[in-house]
């Protein structure tokens, strides 16, 4: 059975993502995720996942994180955004961390049933923008776990506070601290923030 993730924080959005999804895909398992962690636990839970359907503006999520994360949870299921940001600005942004596809949420229904069906069938919505974000795509290149530390750091806390997070040991989080600091080529904690602004950490929607 075809399973679509469904992440947004809003019910009664993904309750109207659920009924353009029934309209294109109507044997589709739907999932609901409400934040940003619980999109991670179905990603990682769900079995035949066809589709992600996905806001940036989630809790647990900065900036275009939520793309790239999913993504490197994921890296085969196709990820189609449906947010309020600015397509303009955002899709060129948000296609280097790995979505194929952008839809305002003040699109019309049947754009959004488009839009989804384009996704299931694995089309790529073009960009004009140039794919030559090398920070970018230094950044798509971190595992989960990497990024899951990375996050940690822009939200100012410590290596001791990052293992209690994710719920494992100090010296982990030093280690995977030092991989994400060789991946983006950079030499402190401050530079990786800095670096990281690539997620678009001033990205609402």
């Amino acid at each position: 059975m075809t399973t679509i993730l469904v992440a947004d924080d809003h019910p009664l959005f993904r309750q109207a993502l659920g009924v353009a999804i029934m309209a294109v895909a109507p044997a589709a398992h739907i999932v609901e995720a409400g934040s940003l962690d619980r999109a991670v636990q179905a990603v990682e839970q769900a079995q035949d996942l066809a589709l992600i359907l996905l806001d940036l503006n989630m809790p647990g999520a900065i900036g275009y994180s939520g793309v790239a994360l999913l993504h490197a949870e994921a890296p085969a299921v196709p990820i189609l955004v449906i947010s309020g940001a600015d397509r303009a600005a955002a899709f060129a942004q948000v296609a280097r961390f790995g979505a194929i596809g952008f839809v305002g949420k003040d699109a019309g229904l049947s754009e959004i049933e488009a839009a989804i069906a384009a996704a299931l069938a694995g089309d790529r919505m073009a960009t004009d923008a140039p794919d030559d974000n090398d920070i970018a795509t230094r950044v798509a290149s971190l595992t989960p776990t990497q990024l899951r530390v990375l996050l940690g750091v822009l939200a100012g806390r410590l290596n001791k506070q990052i293992a209690h997070d994710l719920g494992m040991a100090e010296a982990t989080v030093k280690a995977h601290m030092t991989a994400v600091l060789r991946k983006l080529d950079v030499g402190n904690r401050t530079q990786a923030a800095l670096a990281a602004r690539a997620l678009g950490v001033e990205v609402t929607g």
